[in-house]
């Protein structure tokens, strides 16, 4: 009776000193349903431009943001949980959850900070004619739905694919990704396939 008082005993405490299971920090300003559904009515149908000209130079990216912190540190820091940083505001320690994928990670050099409209994708959707300082805020840019922390190889093998190739393979995330999709597009006047536009839609329809 006492070995199994024990061994009960035993497994409460581990439960009770178990990590909680990690959720998805959201970026900000995701549109609603309806909204988004606006949004995507109003972008402009266009075949994709052409990549010639295009460098990542081109949109200056992980820029200060206060301190020692960066665009790339400061979401590390919004959507990770317990994030312990240096004194050069690198994540010494800390979890992240990948919403696309469902992994879970404690070391930030497994995380990659994704641009939801990958650079090279708005540079052909309308940026190339862009200056150089509105180039600078897209890639930066922490007020809209457009910068999220997930797997590192996973970003890597998204590149800079649109909805109509590649899409999250946690199929329940396939709604939220379409919002945030459509929304950055829909703020920065950017163009977007046919079969892009028909992919985002079938996504809208999951939500």
């Amino acid at each position: 009776m006492k070995s199994t008082i024990f061994a009960v005993l035993s497994l409460v405490a581990l439960a009770s000193t178990a990590p909680a299971p990690l959720v998805a920090r959201a970026p900000p300003n995701i549109p609603s349903y309806s909204t988004a559904q606006s949004q995507l009515s109003g972008l402009r149908v266009a075949a994709q431009g052409s990549s010639t000209g295009y460098s990542r130079d081109l949109f200056p990216h992980w820029n200060t943001v206060s301190g020692a912190c960066n665009t790339r540190e400061t979401v590390l820091k919004r959507d990770g949980t317990s994030v312990v940083t240096d004194s050069a505001c690198a994540a010494t320690s800390g979890r992240w959850y990948s919403p696309y994928d469902g992994a879970t990670w404690s070391l930030a050099s497994d995380v990659d900070i994704d641009h939801i409209v990958p650079l090279s994708n708005a540079w052909k959707s309308g940026a190339a004619s862009w200056t150089t300082s509105r180039r600078e805020t897209f890639a930066n840019d922490l007020t809209r739905p457009q910068l999220i922390a997930v797997t590192d190889n996973v970003n890597q093998a998204k590149g800079d694919q649109g909805p109509e190739t590649w899409k999250p393979s946690v199929t329940s995330y396939h709604c939220t990704y379409a919002k945030m999709w459509i929304n950055v597009k829909s703020v920065y006047s950017l163009t977007v396939t046919s079969a892009e536009k028909s992919a985002l839609s079938s996504m809208l329809n999951s939500c």
